[in-house]
């Protein structure tokens, strides 16, 4: 799986249409570039790369006044938006995951109902106990890493942070169904996305005049 794919099919459904900087702009706002691949020629490729694939449509938008070559907007296709949701629903799912996989999930989970993302990140739970089980069929925690040498602290290291991850996910599923967050379906949510414009305060570089992807 692709976070980047998951982030910017996220982002350029979010705005309706987006141009690459639109796109950049809004996954530093989130910080994204910190924990994913997120970094702006990976954010314009796959956009060029999604185009390609049919995920996306690119409007060729005339050039400024000012000069310089034409601004490509983007748009999600309903090829996209099925990719864009098994994405999402893959990534609150599966448990052996780079996290910024699931980083990028719990960004857009309010993209569904709210019962779904209950099941799916139940779903996740039962994963990553299943796993636990078959992992403690030759390591058992309770006898100490010490028990397998120093090989011991890397399993040691993997149960702990099954547990820790269970542990997060349960809490998360307490936070969802007592009401936290607004789900698809249930009225105006968070928004998330920068107008265009709009001064981002976490951008990690200018925007230069001839920034027109």
């Amino acid at each position: 799986m692709s976070a980047i794919r998951l982030l910017v099919l996220g982002a350029v459904r979010q705005h309706g249409r987006a141009h690459g900087y639109q796109v950049r702009n809004d996954l530093e706002y989130w910080g994204a570039h910190e924990w994913s691949n997120a970094k702006p020629g990976s954010i314009y490729h796959a956009l060029k790369q999604m185009a390609k694939q049919g995920l996306l449509h690119a409007h060729e938008i005339a050039p400024s006044t000012a000069g310089g070559p034409p601004r490509t907007e983007y748009e999600i296709t309903e090829k996209g938006v099925e990719e864009y949701f098994g994405l999402l629903r893959e990534s609150l799912t599966v448990h052996d995951q780079k996290m910024d996989m699931l980083s990028a999930g719990i960004g857009f989970i309010v993209d569904l109902k709210r019962e779904e993302a209950v099941a799916l990140l139940k779903e996740r739970v039962r994963a990553l106990e299943e796993w636990r089980t078959s992992v403690t069929e030759y390591y058992t925690p309770e006898e100490g890493p010490e028990s397998l040498g120093h090989i011991g602290e890397i399993m040691n290291l993997w149960v702990h942070s099954a547990d820790r991850g269970a542990e997060w996910t349960l809490g998360l599923i307490e936070r969802i169904e007592r009401g936290a967050y607004t789900f698809s379906g249930e009225g105006d949510g968070f928004v998330g996305v920068l107008a265009d414009g709009e001064e981002n305060p976490y951008a990690t570089g200018v925007r230069h005049e001839g920034d027109r992807h």
